[in-house]
C-alpha cells in the first residue's frame, strides 16, 4: 500500500531531505503512523507541514510520529509538531512521538516543548494510548493547578481555553482533558 493509497495526493511533492512513509492503524479510527527519515529544518518544514496537513484533512487526527530515523529537528521543525497538535486537539485527536534521538530530544527539552507531547517508548504503547483515550468530562478536571512550562509559575485554570501566564506572559492553552500546551 502506497502513501497515496492512504492519503490521496500525499506523494505529489517530494523532498530528499525528509522521507515520510505512512501506515494506517486499522483498529484505531483516524490513527496514522508517520515514519520520518532525515531531518526537519527551516528549509523543509513547509514541505513537512503540507504533507501532514493533507493527512489531517483526510481525517487522520491520531498521529504517531516514528522519529527513530530523524537525525535533526530545528526549532522551526518543533514548531511544526506544535501546529499539528493545535490542529488535531480541537477535533478530539492527539499526537505521539516515538524513538526520538537523544540530540533531537535535547532540542525539545531546551525549548520547553518536551512536556507538551506524548512521548512513548514503542509503537505498542503509542497505539494503546489512542485505544484508551477516552474523553473526560471537563468538570472532573477543573479547576486544575499546574506549572507554566516556560517559567514554572504555579497557575490555576478553571476551565478549558487560552490564557496568558501572569509571570512570563506566554500564551498557553488547556484542553478539556486538562492537557496544557502553548497556545
Amino acid at each position: 500500500m502506497t502513501n497515496n493509497d492512504i492519503v490521496p495526493g500525499f506523494d505529489d511533492e517530494k523532498d530528499d531531505s525528509l522521507k515520510i512513509k505512512l501506515e494506517k492503524v486499522h483498529d484505531v479510527e483516524g490513527c496514522l503512523i508517520l515514519y520520518l527519515t532525515g531531518y526537519i529544518d527551516t528549509y523543509n518544514s513547509n514541505y513537512f507541514q503540507k504533507r501532514v496537513a493533507k493527512a489531517i484533512e483526510a481525517g487522520f487526527i491520531r498521529l504517531i510520529f516514528q522519529c527513530g530515523g530523524l537525525n535533526y529537528v530545528s526549532s522551526t521543525g518543533i514548531g511544526s509538531f506544535t501546529a499539528f497538535l493545535k490542529s488535531v486537539k480541537p477535533r478530539g485527536g492527539d499526537l505521539v512521538l516515538l524513538e526520538i534521538q537523544p540530540k533531537v530530544y535535547e532540542v525539545f527539552q531546551l525549548l520547553g516543548f518536551s512536556q507538551f507531547f506524548n512521548i512513548k517508548e514503542n509503537l505498542e504503547d503509542a497505539i494503546s494510548f489512542f485505544r484508551s483515550a477516552v474523553p473526560t468530562e471537563s468538570s472532573s478536571v477543573f479547576p486544575k493547578i499546574f506549572s507554566c512550562p516556560i517559567c514554572s509559575k504555579k497557575l490555576k485554570a478553571v476551565k478549558a481555553g487560552r490564557f496568558r501566564c501572569s509571570e512570563c506572559k506566554t500564551i498557553l492553552a488547556i484542553d478539556n482533558a486538562g492537557q496544557v500546551f502553548l497556545g
